[in-house]
């Protein structure tokens, strides 16, 4: 079996801190942060040393570090700011190859030869783009991109041959890099008692094929210092390449975000209908101009649509808001399969996962639905707008209208709240098929006409006998359930003091009919009943 090739990696410790606070132009001495849910994804060093770590919440990493400057997460602008470390490094490596950023790999053999030896590269590296880009940078080499990316983590030149014996005793969490999906089988890896790379490695790989299948294999291949797949000895047909014009011409991020949707969807596509993925990336632009502008992308993974869609919107970025961007803008931009794989190594989309993301075996035939159904989606974007197509994501709340969120079509399906949180007041299942985006006035009367109100006790003061909407026809209550608290989010605007509360309701509907609705009951300064949202 032919070994991994020899990669260099450099790596810019904590890059999406790093690029948001220069964005903002916060001193270097600074503490800082980035969240996405209300959690920490990424802090400077400086932030570190006092106590802040990724995975904490904000309040308890502003109490740690008051000085704490707070950023959201951008990938866009993380990409950006990248670009100008790839510069750096293409001005002594020939071959460079972002992996995302704030990583890029090179192929180590020429470029060691030209500088006398790896080290002699490695030193030149960080001095180039400590100087040409300002940032610190830490560089490691070893057999193959995922144990050259652990390596520039930790600074070390592995030898040849010595990868397997550098993974051994590194934790098996490693395993679960950005964009590997790997949580759920490193989960379940500590469970087993499967602590290091190295207990993973000494597992035959009949066995693992046999617990964990596909997925386990190639994990297994890494943690062993192997090349995750076998290399691929075909070549891509040259009709697999994809461009396209523009005009007219694309001198706006926003503009090539849109357009990258679309060129992602019929890139995968035609990938597809030859059995293929793409695990590199080529991007080859031209300018009205004439400039010539490229960069290629490195994946762990095989690529997916949205991950081709993303790649071009960031290379964009990077292009069209450098400082020393093109003098004119895009009219033809090319995408290159410059490595690929079986397309059996693509990960599951989302017509591929079960209902809580487990993964599953998939058939040819859901494949080809889900590809088709993407492909449709992209289509009905293009004739309205990238606005037209939403999907559903269920997120963090109290109630059922905070809990789910519509993303549109192509975006990231990313959770900005937790939604197994110990949610206080949250609405017990099921929840109601139709929530309305503006609550319904409602009345709410006892058998004798008065208005049934709830206590701060969380009592009623008399069982509901009644209920009309928007002053319509009352209806008889048949059954009803409740109250429960209703939670209500800090900085809502209401006063601690009120009393907010839900009643589930079972009212007749003429001819034998039933109707079951969300009913919710606020007392601030007077009783006020809304109709929440009906179950069917």
């Amino acid at each position: 079996m032919n070994p991994p090739v020899r990669m260099l990696v450099l790596w810019c410790p904590d890059w999406p801190a790093v690029a948001a606070a220069a964005v903002a132009g916060e001193p270097v001495g600074r503490p800082a942060a980035v969240f996405s849910a209300n959690r920490v994804v990424a802090c400077t060093a400086v932030a570190r040393g006092y106590g802040v770590r990724r995975g904490m919440r904000r309040r308890e990493a502003q109490s740690c570090c008051p000085e704490l400057a707070v950023f959201g997460e951008d990938e866009g602008r993380d990409a950006r700011l990248f670009e100008s470390v790839a510069r750096a490094v293409e001005e002594l490596a020939v071959g460079v190859e972002v992996v995302r950023p704030g990583i890029v790999a090179v192929p180590v053999d020429g470029a060691a030869g030209y500088f006398g030896g790896e080290h002699g590269l490695l030193e030149r590296l960080v001095d180039e783009v400590s100087v040409a880009a300002g940032v610190e940078s830490q560089v490691g080499v070893a057999d193959g991109l995922f144990a050259a990316t652990l390596a520039a983590r930790r600074s070390t030149l592995v030898e040849p041959g010595g990868t397997a014996e550098f993974l051994a005793p590194l934790p098996i969490r490693e395993l679960d890099q950005p964009e590997a999906g790997r949580a759920e089988l490193v989960t379940l890896l500590k469970q087993l008692g499967l602590h290091t790379l190295g207990a993973f490695a000494a597992l035959g790989e009949s066995d693992v094929s046999a617990r964990f299948g596909m997925e386990g294999v190639l994990a297994h291949r890494l943690a062993r210092g192997r090349s995750e797949r076998p290399p691929s000895r075909r070549r891509p047909p040259p009709e697999l390449s994809l461009a396209k014009a523009f005009d007219p011409p694309i001198d706006r991020v926003d503009a090539a975000a849109f357009v990258a949707k679309g060129l992602g969807e019929r890139f995968h596509a035609g990938l597809a209908a030859y059995g293929l993925a793409c695990t590199r990336l080529g991007i080859y632009a031209t300018t009205e101009t004439g400039e010539q502008l490229g960069r290629v992308w490195r994946c762990a993974e095989p690529l997916t649509p949205l991950g081709v869609a993303d790649r071009v919107r960031w290379q964009f970025e990077g292009w069209l808001k450098a400082k020393d961007r093109p003098h004119s803008g895009v009219v033809r931009l090319r995408l290159e399969p410059e490595e690929t794989v079986e397309g059996r190594s693509l990960q599951l989309g989302l017509w591929q996962a079960g209902a809580a993301g487990a993964l599953r075996p998939s058939t040819e035939d859901e494949d080809l639905s889900g590809e088709r159904a993407a492909r449709t989606l992209v289509r009905v974007q293009g004739l309205l707008g990238p606005e037209s197509v939403f999907t559903a994501v269920l997120d963090g709340g109290h109630g059922p209208a905070e809990r789910v969120r519509l993303v549109p079509w192509g975006d990231r399906r990313e959770k900005t709240a937790q939604a197994d949180a110990n949610w206080a007041g949250r609405l017990p299942s099921p929840s109601p098929a139709t929530v309305f985006a503006r609550p319904v006035p409602a009345q709410v009367l006892d058998e004798n006409g008065r208005v049934v109100e709830i206590t701060a006790r969380r009592r009623v003061t008399a069982a509901p006998y009644l209920v009309s909407f928007e002053g319509g026809e009352p209806r008889e209550v048949i059954a009803w359930a409740g109250p429960w608290f209703v939670g209500v989010r800090a900085g809502a605007g209401h006063a601690r003091s009120a009393t907010r509360m839900r009643l589930q309701v079972l009212l007749a509907d003429g001819q034998d009919a039933e109707e079951a609705v969300l009913l919710r009951f606020e007392h601030h300064k007077n009783p006020m009943w809304t109709l929440e949202g009906k179950y069917d």
